[in-house]
C-alpha cells in the first residue's frame, strides 16, 4: 500500500521532505485521524509511539501518492527506530475514510510516557532531528537500516554538537558564505564515528581563493572532561580504562589514566553532562563545577569540541566497577594527593592530553579553590 498515515515526527513537513529527498508537491497530504489509538512519547527518547486506546483519536496526516522509491526511503528511515508498517482504516478530515499503512513499534520495545505534542516536539527537538536525518539519509543505498539503528545515538549526538557549534563565534570578520567554496561534500563512513570528505577552497591571507583541497574530518559530538578535586583533602581523582586507539598505534600500555570524560547527549548542557559522567564513571557526586575553558581537541582531524571542568567533590573512596556496562566501559579510579599527582605530571607518567591541561589549570587556581 502506497498511502501512509503519519502520527509522529513525520508530520513535521521539513523532516518528511528531507526523508523523501524531493519536494512535497509530488504527493497529496490530508489531515486525518486513526480511531481507537493514542500517541505517547517514548520514555527516555525524543520521538513518539502509537498505542491502541479505546475511544481515543490519534491525530495525524494521510499522505498519498508515494513512489516505490519514496517507500524504500521511508522504510530505511523508520527502520532505524525499529518501526514496521501495519494497515489500518483512518478518518480523513473531509469526512471520508481511507486505508493506510501506519508505522508501529516492535511490541514491548518502547515504554510509553506522557501524551505526545507535535508542537512541543517541534520547539525542542525538530532542529536536531532534522540534522540527524540529513546524515542518516546520506547513507541510504550505502548501508542498511540496521547500521543506522546501531548508530542512531551517536548520529544524534553529532547533530546536537553541530547546533552548539553554530553559536560558537568569537568575532572573526570573515564570512564562510563568501570565503569558503565547497566543490563536493561526501559522507564516506559511519560506525559510531562518521567520516566526511570535502573538496573545498578557502580565501587565503592575501585575499585570493586558494586551490581546491581534498580534506576529511572525523565527525564526533561534543564532550566534557572533568577532573574531580577535593579542596579540603587536596586530592584529585583519576579514572583508568582501556583505549582501543592507543592499542591500535602499538602502544604497549593502552590502559590510560585520565580525567572523567564523556559525550554530551542531545538535550543536555555541558554542565549536566559533567555531573552525569562523574557519577557514571567514578560514582562521585560533585558539589560544584569550575569551568576551565573549551576548545577543539584536534582541529586538523576531528570535529570534537571539549568543555573542560574541575569538579569539586568529597573524594573518600575508589572503585573498580565504574562506567556503563552497555557501553562496554570497565573503569577503576584512584585518588592521589595533589603533590604526588603533580610529580607524576612532571615526570611524564601520564599520556592523556586533557589530563595535562587540567593539571596546569588546577596548578594556577588551586590556592583560590582551597580558600
Amino acid at each position: 500500500m502506497s498511502d501512509l498515515f503519519f502520527y509522529g515526527t513525520l508530520r513535521h513537513l521539513p523532516l518528511l521532505e528531507c526523508v523523501l529527498g524531493h519536494p512535497l508537491s509530488q504527493i497529496k497530504i490530508s489531515q486525518a485521524s486513526l480511531p481507537d489509538h493514542a500517541v505517547y512519547g517514548v520514555a527516555g527518547q525524543a520521538f513518539p509511539m502509537i498505542v491502541p486506546e479505546k475511544g481515543s483519536q490519534a491525530m495525524g496526516l494521510l499522505v498519498q501518492g508515494f513512489s516505490p522509491e519514496d517507500l524504500k526511503r521511508l522504510a530505511f528511515y523508520e527502520g532505524g527506530f525499529d518501526y514496521d508498517l501495519s494497515p489500518h482504516g483512518v478518518d480523513v478530515a473531509d469526512g471520508s475514510c481511507a486505508e493506510a499503512s501506519v508505522f508501529f513499534p516492535e511490541p514491548e520495545l518502547w515504554t510509553p510516557d506522557k501524551p505526545w505534542s507535535l508542537q512541543d516536539w517541534v520547539d525542542e527537538w525538530s532542529e536536531v532531528t532534522l540534522l540527524a536525518a540529513q546524515e542518516e539519509l546520506a547513507y541510504y543505498g550505502k548501508v542498511d537500516a540496521t547500521t543506522i539503528a546501531r548508530n542512531f545515538a551517536p548520529i544524534r549526538t553529532r547533530a546536537w554538537a553541530k547546533l552548539a557549534a553554530r553559536k560558537r563565534q568569537t568575532g572573526d570578520p570573515r564570512d564562510v558564505a563568501k570565503d569558503v567554496i565547497v566543490q563536493s561534500h561526501r559522507r564516506a563512513y559511519v560506525n559510531y564515528f562518521g567520516v566526511e570528505e570535502l573538496d573545498v577552497q578557502h580565501r587565503q591571507h592575501d585575499g585570493t581563493m586558494g586551490p581546491v583541497l581534498h580534506r576529511s574530518g572525523l565527525m564526533q559530538g561534543a564532550a566534557v572532561v572533568v577532573l574531580p578535586y577535593d579542596p579540603v583533602r587536596d586530592t584529585v581523582l583519576l579514572v583508568e580504562q582501556f583505549r582501543a586507539p592507543v592499542f591500535l598505534i602499538d602502544d604497549p600500555e593502552p590502559w590510560m589514566w585520565e580525567p572523567v570524560a564523556g559525550m554530551i547527549d542531545p538535550g543536555e548542557t555541558p554542565d549536566q553532562a559533567a555531573h552525569r559522567e562523574v557519577q557514571e564513571e567514578a560514582q562521585v557526586s560533585l558539589n560544584a563545577l569550575e569551568y576551565a575553558g573549551g576548545a577543539y581537541s584536534s582541529s586538523g582531524s576531528s570535529t570534537e569540541y571539549v568543555y573542560l571542568y574541575v569538579g569539586l567533590a568529597d573524594l573518600t573512596r575508589t572503585i573498580d566497577n565504574g562506567g556503563v556496562a552497555t557501553e562496554g566501559e570497565d573503569i577503576r579510579t584512584q585518588i592521589l594527593p595533589y603533590d604526588a599527582f603533580l610529580q607524576k605530571v612532571d615526570s611524564n607518567e601520564f599520556k592523556d592530553l586533557p589530563l595535562l591541561l587540567m593539571a596546569n589549570w588546577l596548578a594556577r587556581h588551586r590556592d583560590r579553590l582551597r580558600g
